[in-house]
């Protein structure tokens, strides 16, 4: 990515973090930029959206494991018993549960934002499924973790059961219960502790 595609991309998340709505004139204004050179930069509204939610992303889970190392260094279980990987995605869940700019994006333009975060060929959810297997080889390599199916089966798994507790609300008009997800999650991961 170029120094200007990874301004605008940036700047596009910024605007939906604090729950503005992306409106590519503007912000190719802001930018310095013409609104075409934007779409020749970095495609059109929903692509750029994409970009920038999975920034946002990208950044939450980079953040979370900072916290994990910095509170177990290179232990796979936390002093509970929970290992790494689930406890780096239940607070991921809950760091993107807590954005105020993507529960507005969600209540404002509920069907754009769930085309863009849950598309199979998009620019969100495989970036996100190619992160938890990370996440997962992350806990096989250092010992404490040994999966029952491949990990892309396991992550292309876990990140469909999260979307639907995550956007709960959307999807099925029920309130997103993080705490069952993280339950139901920790079953299907951690099958020989029995969550």
């Amino acid at each position: 990515m170029s120094s200007s595609e990874d301004l605008i991309v940036r700047t596009a998340a910024r605007w939906i973090d604090r729950g503005s709505r992306l409106d590519t004139g503007a912000l190719a204004a802001e930018v310095g930029v013409s609104r075409t050179t934007l779409f020749r930069r970095v495609g059109n509204r929903e692509d750029l959206m994409g970009d920038a939610l999975w920034l946002m992303s990208d950044r939450t889970i980079a953040s979370v494991t900072h916290r994990w190392d910095k509170a177990n260094g290179p232990a796979v279980r936390d002093p509970a018993g929970m290992l790494r990987c689930l406890w780096v995605m239940r607070e991921y869940r809950a760091a993107i549960a807590g954005n105020k700019g993507m529960r507005v994006l969600l209540e404002e333009e509920p069907t754009v934002a769930l085309r863009v975060l849950t598309d199979p060929h998009g620019r969100v959810q495989p970036r996100v499924i190619a992160q938890h297997v990370d996440l997962f080889a992350r806990d096989v390599a250092d010992g404490g973790f040994t999966p029952r199916v491949d990990l892309d089966t396991l992550a292309f798994a876990v990140v469909r059961l999260g979307e639907g507790f995550l956007y709960a609300d959307v999807l099925a008009d029920r309130t997103p219960d993080l705490e069952a997800a993280t339950t139901l999650l920790g079953a299907l991961v951690d099958t020989d502790r029995g969550l």
